[in-house]
């Protein structure tokens, strides 16, 4: 379940990443041309899906700090 779950994130970032590009290509041709735009989409859509794992990366790691500890000695 955990592989198709990446999947399905890695795909969502995919076509974030083709927006992304399609974005810059509407709005500033000069500087984005239509002849690399798979290429500007699929260099986009790895950049998303990279922060997308950073940023689960730090909220597990926040998560983890802020676990309150068990008061089983008290019991």
């Amino acid at each position: 379940m955990q592989l198709i779950r990446e999947w399905i994130i890695f795909a969502l970032c995919l076509g974030v990443g083709g927006h992304i590009a399609l974005g810059f290509i509407l709005h500033a041709p000069a500087l984005w041309p239509w002849s690399r735009a798979g290429l500007y989409g699929l260099l986009s859509g790895v950049a998303v899906y990279v922060l997308v794992q950073v940023s689960r990366l730090l909220w597990r790691a926040a998560q983890k700090r802020h676990v309150p500890e068990s008061s089983s000695a008290d019991v």
